[in-house]
């Protein structure tokens, strides 16, 4: 049995802005960590580094304005073969997200600080589309 990370939020931005937060290196690089390169088209594989190491992620799956789908392809971390989502919707004029990171063998201690962190960059991410300024780590404005 596997376990996930999950989170449900709102954004106060148009579907369309979030989407393209998520779905491109340059707004990857403003909520996540700004050592954020590689392709970010279906197929390709986006390198995420803090300091000189992170994920390799491919995007498996990219529905335009709706979502998009990373398997993790390299990590030292212990998440190669973890799924890793967003899924968009409009909600009340504002944009529904749900985030879900799927394969962890374990709710242990690093489960939990995971978590924790996913919690941060979404909130880093809707800042980025509320304000226009993220948190990214390795960002001026990031707080470690």
């Amino acid at each position: 049995m596997t376990h996930s990370i999950k989170h449900l939020f709102h954004i106060n931005a148009k579907r369309g802005d979030v989407f393209k937060a998520i779905s491109t290196i340059d707004g990857l690089a403003k909520w996540w960590t700004t050592k954020t390169s590689g392709s970010a088209d279906k197929g390709g594989i986006i390198q995420f580094r803090f300091g000189d190491v992170g994920p390799d992620m491919e995007v498996t799956e990219i529905k335009k304005d709706e979502s998009i789908t990373w398997k993790c392809v390299a990590s030292p971390h212990g998440w190669v073969g973890n799924m890793l989502s967003i899924t968009l919707a409009d909600n009340e004029g504002k944009t529904r997200v749900r985030f879900s990171h799927d394969g962890f063998n374990q709710q242990n201690d690093f489960y939990a600080i995971c978590s924790f962190t996913w919690g941060r960059y979404m909130e880093s991410l809707r800042q980025l589309c509320q304000t226009g300024k993220g948190e990214a780590f390795g960002s001026e404005g990031y707080r470690n």
